[in-house]
């Protein structure tokens, strides 16, 4: 099996489990799929790529990947995005977060935007994504930490934000009113041994759908050819 991944801060270098035949790359930008489609791997995984800054991946390039008979999986964040995009042309979408943009429940591609550090500096997120602040804040209220209310309104507020601004202190200045001091630091506590890395969840999933999925074709192509 051999599948190249673009990843960054949504699964950091020292946060990678061991796979057998992966190629990891940096987040995505323009071009970078078709690149490596071009060098013809089993599959590709999708999960971080840049926007903003600079042209990020085309669905164009990702459809000439598909066209190649290259399977195309995304997860997490741009994947997450992607896929929903492009699930009806064969992409393979994985994970709540592209579920939540499959099904007209998220839209805004700030979802998934988070301000980050360098490939020097293991891709630290220096900013919350907002779909993990909606998972951290679901899981307060299933800790019983947060009334669905109280939750509701913090994740609002955190989506009130720019995504290069928004980190828990920034959303808890800005629900003081909602949060007394006492109630604030429970929470702030809470959230460090409890904090919901959905993207992180998602992109351990897509990473066990490839690896069950390709090595299923590579068996079946063994087979025939043993035939």
């Amino acid at each position: 099996m051999s599948v190249i991944l673009f990843a960054g801060p949504s699964l950091p270098p020292a946060a990678r489990p061991e796979l057998p035949g992966a190629i990891w790359r940096g987040p995505a930008r323009k071009g970078d799929v078709r690149r490596a489609a071009e060098e013809r791997p089993d599959a590709i995984g999708l999960i971080d790529g840049y926007f903003e800054v600079v042209p990020s991946v085309w669905h164009e390039e990702i459809l000439w990947a598909l066209d190649q008979g290259i399977r195309v999986y995304g997860a997490a964040s741009i994947g997450a995005l992607r896929a929903a995009e492009l699930d009806v042309y064969g992409m393979v979408g994985v994970g709540r977060i592209y579920e939540m943009f499959r099904d007209g429940e998220l839209e805004d591609d700030d979802e998934v935007a988070l301000l980050h550090g360098p490939e020097e500096l293991g891709y630290l997120p220096l900013t919350e994504a907002m779909v993990n602040v909606r998972a951290t804040m679901e899981g307060a209220v299933r800790a019983m930490e947060l009334t669905v209310e109280t939750a509701r309104y913090i994740a609002q507020a955190g989506k009130a934000l720019f995504y290069k601004n928004r980190t828990y202190p920034v959303i808890f200045q800005n629900v003081s009113a909602e949060l007394t001091h006492p109630m604030r630091a429970a929470l702030t506590a809470w959230i460090n041994c409890g904090r919901v890395d959905q993207k992180r969840m998602d992109v351990i999933s897509m990473l066990l759908k490839i690896t069950v999925e390709c090595t299923r074709c590579d068996t079946r192509s063994r087979s025939r050819f043993q035939r």
